[in-house]
């Protein structure tokens, strides 16, 4: 069966990770751009930290995709938490070597202070939802960083399990530390938008004011992912009455009430 305007539109904001899906905003530009440079410099390890849903893991996925033709790079989006498999995992990605059996810290270590990359050629790990691995695992990664043959980013939600990147033994060995934050207003507007427009539904696009958006933000923080989630409940609204009581909605603009409907059945408002 066809899809009809709104579902298609609803289907925009699925809750999905694809580099494709990476929007130039000015500010997340600048973070990227400032974080792609970073990883030219002699660093240790880049920690990317930042709440649920404010676009770390789609940030890592744009590196990776615009690394691989260039440089050795491996992405881990889901954590590997058995030390053993991590190990072997790394060993096998980045010097293809193949371990059936057991492959310890003390063992990998010293496969890693055997080998003698160049500078511009010393491999470059990103580790996405870091704050899963435990404390002993991330000694680990420090010390692995501290041979200067491996280099880390590190992208982990802003929590309490911070402790551990906090503590000074560990801090001095970051060479930057990038912060992303929820959307302005501004900034979220411009989000919608663009990811509408990128689908070609201009039409659509235009239907979000200042003001609905600055309705949609009062409910989402500006969080991106919050955002996804009431737009796709939006639309999905919007779907049904554009089916069944087309009279309820208004053409060429985004209803107060069904962002607020939206935002009960999505939880941002307790009913």
């Amino acid at each position: 069966m066809k899809l009809n305007i709104y579902e298609h539109a609803r289907d925009i904001f699925l809750d999905t990770l694809n580099v494709d899906d990476y929007l130039e905003l000015d500010r997340r530009s600048d973070i990227y751009g400032y974080l792609k440079n970073s990883t030219t410099k002699p660093l240790k390890i880049i920690l990317l930290y930042g709440k649920p849903g404010t676009g770390k893991s789609m940030l890592l996925l744009k590196l990776y995709q615009d690394l691989l033709s260039t440089q050795k790079v491996h992405l881990y989006q889901t954590p590997i938490l058995d030390e053993n498999e991590f190990f072997k995992t790394i060993a096998q990605d980045l010097y293809e070597m193949n371990y059936n059996n057991e492959l310890n810290f003390t063992q990998f270590m010293k496969v890693v202070e055997n080998k003698n990359p160049q500078e511009n050629k010393i491999p470059l790990i990103l580790l996405d939802e870091a704050q899963l691995y435990s404390s002993s695992l991330m000694e680990k990664i420090r010390l692995l960083a501290d041979t200067r043959k491996v280099k880390f980013i590190i992208a982990l939600h802003k929590t309490q399990k911070e402790d551990i990147i906090a503590k000074e033994h560990f801090q001095t060995r970051i060479w930057e530390s990038i912060q992303l934050e929820n959307a302005s207003t501004s900034e979220l507007k411009i989000y919608i938008q663009k990811k509408l427009m990128k689908a070609n539904f201009l039409d659509i696009a235009s239907m979000f004011s200042s003001k609905s958006v600055n309705l949609i933000h009062k409910f989402t923080d500006g969080n991106y992912r919050n955002t996804n989630k009431l737009l796709y409940t939006l639309f999905d609204i919007y779907d049904y009455y554009d089916k069944n009581a087309p009279s309820k909605i208004k053409k060429g603009k985004v209803l107060n009430d069904i962002i607020e409907m939206s935002a009960i059945q999505t939880g941002f408002i307790n009913a």
